[in-house]
């Protein structure tokens, strides 16, 4: 049982063990609201519908712009982020005043409208402002988020060292076999 004290202390809960963040050295870590004091970190990964590789040039750079500038807007912190050709990649500090799904359905929806206004070309490849493919993953991130950002900032690496890896000659299928 934690003994009740006259200041609050933000404490986490991991299993039965009780870790004092403030004697940890992570005390800064947290943010605040009026009553709380929070560290809540997701890994979100969410692709354009079809999965396009349409991330590229101006497009992604008005992508960047337009998911900064709504984070911002809802006090959402952006503590890393890498967009790939065919997906995007973030790590978010949610206030946890809003779900994961309200500020997922906030980002996919307020920013398909802001692409489409941008580059109303698009509305031939992806229809009636629908940018981004239904659904996302999320993750939690705890006190591994450098283990997490590094992996975001080295997705790319990733990514074309897996390619040189898998490639490999395919035969013809329709080609007599060679007895």
């Amino acid at each position: 049982m934690l003994k009740q004290r006259a200041t609050p202390i933000c404490c986490i809960m991991m299993g039965v063990q009780v870790i004092n963040i403030k004697q940890k050295g992570c005390g800064s870590l947290a943010q605040s609201l009026a009553h709380t004091k929070w560290l809540c970190k997701y890994h979100i990964v969410f692709t354009p519908k079809y999965r396009r590789k349409i991330i590229y040039n101006q497009i992604r750079a008005d992508i960047r712009d337009i998911i900064k500038d709504l984070c911002k807007w809802k006090g959402v912190e952006i503590l890393e982020g890498h967009m790939m050709a065919d997906h995007v990649h973030l790590l978010l500090s949610i206030p946890p005043k809003y779900s994961v799904s309200q500020i997922m359905g906030y980002l996919k929806g307020k920013s398909a409208m802001m692409i489409f206004d941008r580059h109303s070309n698009l509305k031939y490849k992806f229809g009636n402002r629908h940018f981004w493919a239904e659904g996302y993953y999320v993750s939690t991130v705890g006190f591994n988020e450098a283990t997490i950002a590094k992996y975001i900032r080295e997705q790319d690496k990733h990514d074309q060292m897996m390619d040189k890896i898998t490639t490999k000659e395919l035969e013809n299928p329709f080609r007599d076999p060679v007895k």
